[in-house]
């Protein structure tokens, strides 16, 4: 249990945290679509409170149970290894999340679909 709880703590958590930012980044750049100061506040406001009960209540627990269930189909196969695969590609998943949306911009981690038609060249 006390490992459960430092994985937690330490390393899932943090990463449904850097998530929550990414999901705020584009909330910010969908809200540009949004002319009214007012409503795109309101919008902005709304969403980060929503996206931030998601990651509580939704995401963190299930990557939790994910890494539990790896832990124990990976120790009793013999080793940690599933676990430190998923953990380390978890990692290396947000990393390339975060480098392209501060290197290329936060379409690049969009579909087309959802580009800002205001904001194309």
């Amino acid at each position: 249990m006390r490992i459960s709880a430092t994985l937690e703590r330490y390393y899932v958590l943090p990463c449904c945290l850097l998530l929550l930012n990414l999901g705020n980044e584009i909330i910010s750049y969908k809200a540009k679509l949004i002319h009214d100061g007012l409503l795109r506040t309101f919008f902005i406001m709304g969403m980060v409170l929503f996206g931030a009960s998601l990651v509580t209540f939704a995401v963190a627990p299930g990557l939790i149970w994910v890494v539990q269930a790896l832990r124990k189909t990976s120790r009793s196969a013999g080793g940690g290894m599933g676990e430190v695969l998923f953990l380390t590609g978890l990692g290396a998943f947000i990393f390339w999340l975060y480098y392209r949306n501060y290197i290329l911009g936060t379409s690049a981690i969009l579909p087309a679909d959802w580009h800002n038609p205001l904001l194309k060249n």
